[in-house]
C-alpha cells in the first residue's frame, strides 16, 4: 500500500477536538508538518520516532517535505487551521502536488465556529480576509496595493462580510477604516477572539466608534454587518445629483454625453481607468461603479472642482477611486497602465497627452475624448492619424424639454464630439 499524505484540519482545542480517525492518522504518521503553535497541541501524542517539521516561515518548503516523505515510503500529515479549503493552504498545496497528491480531512471552519458563537446564519456572507501585508491605516483614495483594499471593496459590495484578521490589520484598524469610508453610522462589528481556548471572548454588535478604541485578543474572526444601501444606478445619474462648482452650474459632462462615453469605454468589471480632467468627477465615478473590481485614477487641475469630485465620491461611497490635483501629463507616470482612458479636459497638452496614453494603453484598450471646440477636435484627430490608431467620431446633439407656460419646448445643449480610439 503506498504511503498516505493527509492535510488535516485542527482547531485550538487541539487533540481533544479531533475525531478518532484523525487521531489515528496523527499517532501513526512518520512525518508531521505544521505551524509551531499547532504542533505543540499534538506533540505529546505523536509516535516516538516521528519527524516533526515546523513550517513557520518555511511554507514554500512544505510541498518538498511531503515529496521527500513519499520517496522514502513514509506517511505524512500536514496540519492546517480549521477547514484548509477556506482561506487555507489546500488550494496552494493542490497547485504544487496535484489533486491526487493528498487527502483532505477538514475540521469545523473557524468561521462556522464564530457564527455559532454569534448565533447568526452565515450562508449569505461574503468571506474575505485582511491577513495581508501591513500598509498602515486606511485612507480615502487608497489604491489596490493597500493591504485592506480587497476587504474594503468586499464591504462596499456586500452588507455582510466575514473575515480573518492579521497581526497588523486588526479589528480596531478595520473599525477606523469603516469610519473613514463613511460607514460609521450604519455598520456593526462582531469579533470572536481565541476560539476554543480558555480565554475565548466574544464581542457582538459593536459600533465602529466603539471598536476603534479597543484592543482585541488574537487570533480573531470578524463579522461586519451594515444596512443595505438604497440601490443607485451604476451610471446615468442626473446631472443635479452631483455637487458642482457654484455659482456656475454645468461644469460637468452632461448625462447624455456621459452615457455614450461610458458605452464607448467598454469597461469590464476589473478595468483600470484613467480620468483626465475629472471636473466634478461624474465620468470617473460612474466608471468606478461600472468596474467594481477595478480602480479609477483621476486628475484635476482646478482646486474647487477637485474638492467637488472628492465630495461626490464620498456621497456615493465610491472607494475604488483615487483623485490627485495637478495638470496632466504630470503624475501619470506613477499610475499603472490603463484598460480605458477618458479625457474631459487636457489643459492645452492634448497632442502630447494622446501620444502618451496610446503608448501606455493596454492591448484592446479604449481612449474616449469629449470636445466642444473645433480646435481641440482637430488637434485630437491629427494626433490620432499620426499615431496610426483606429478612431471614430460621433457628434452628439441633444435637446432637453423645458416648460413654457402650460406646454413644453426643446432647449438645445451644446454639441459634443465624442472621439474614440482603440489599441489593437
Amino acid at each position: 500500500m503506498p504511503p498516505t499524505t493527509t492535510l488535516l484540519g485542527i482547531l485550538d482545542d487541539g487533540w481533544a477536538g479531533l475525531s478518532d480517525s484523525a487521531r489515528r492518522l496523527l499517532a501513526e504518521a512518520d512525518v508531521v508538518i505544521g505551524a509551531g503553535r499547532t504542533l505543540e497541541l499534538v506533540r505529546p501524542h505523536l509516535a516516538a520516532g516521528a519527524e516533526i517539521l515546523d513550517m513557520d516561515g518555511k511554507l514554500g518548503q512544505v510541498a518538498g517535505w511531503i515529496g521527500n516523505a513519499r520517496e522514502q515510503g513514509k506517511s505524512a500529515v500536514a496540519l492546517a487551521t480549521g477547514d484548509p479549503l477556506c482561506h487555507g493552504i489546500a488550494s496552494w498545496l493542490t497547485g504544487k502536488l496535484g489533486r491526487d497528491g493528498f487527502t483532505i480531512v477538514p475540521a469545523v471552519s473557524t468561521l462556522q465556529l464564530a457564527f455559532a458563537r454569534f448565533k447568526t446564519a452565515w450562508q449569505d456572507v461574503k468571506i474575505s480576509t485582511c491577513h495581508s501585508a501591513d500598509a498602515g491605516e486606511w485612507f480615502v483614495g487608497a489604491t489596490p496595493e493597500h493591504g485592506l483594499y480587497k476587504l474594503m471593496r468586499a464591504i462596499a459590495r456586500h452588507p455582510r462580510v466575514a473575515l480573518f484578521t492579521g497581526p497588523e490589520n486588526t479589528p480596531d484598524r478595520l473599525a477606523r477604516a469603516l469610519i473613514t469610508a463613511g460607514y460609521g453610522d450604519d455598520a456593526k462589528l462582531s469579533v470572536a477572539c481565541r476560539l476554543l481556548l480558555d480565554d475565548e471572548t466574544i464581542f457582538a454588535g459593536l459600533s465602529p466608534a466603539e471598536a476603534a478604541g479597543m484592543s482585541f485578543p488574537q487570533p480573531n474572526v470578524v463579522l461586519v454587518e451594515r444596512a443595505p444601501e438604497t440601490p443607485r444606478p451604476s451610471f446615468g445619474l442626473d446631472d443635479l445629483d452631483y455637487i458642482q462648482r457654484a455659482p456656475e452650474k454645468g461644469l460637468i459632462t452632461k448625462q447624455e454625453a456621459r452615457a455614450l462615453s461610458l458605452a464607448k469605454l467598454r469597461l469590464k468589471p476589473d478595468s483600470r481607468v484613467w480620468d483626465i480632467g475629472a471636473g466634478s468627477g461624474s465620468v470617473g465615478l460612474e466608471c468606478a461603479r461600472l468596474a467594481p473590481h477595478g480602480h479609477v485614477w483621476a486628475i484635476e487641475k482646478n482646486e474647487g472642482d477637485a474638492a467637488n469630485a472628492r465630495a461626490n465620491a464620498a456621497q456615493f461611497r465610491v472607494g475604488n477611486y483615487t483623485l490627485v490635483e495637478g495638470k496632466a501629463p504630470a503624475q501619470l507616470d506613477s499610475w499603472p497602465d490603463p484598460d480605458a482612458v477618458f479625457i474631459g479636459g487636457s489643459g492645452g497638452e492634448l497632442g502630447e497627452l494622446i501620444q502618451l496614453i496610446l503608448a501606455r494603453l493596454k492591448p484592446g484598450g479604449r481612449l474616449v475624448m469629449n470636445f466642444v471646440t473645433l480646435e481641440n477636435l482637430a488637434t485630437a484627430t491629427t494626433a490620432l492619424k499620426a499615431s496610426g490608431a483606429a478612431w471614430d467620431v460621433v457628434q452628439l446633439q441633444a435637446s432637453r424639454s423645458q416648460p413654457i407656460l402650460d406646454m413644453h419646448r426643446m432647449a438645445a445643449q451644446n454639441p459634443v464630439w465624442i472621439v474614440t480610439a482603440s489599441k489593437d
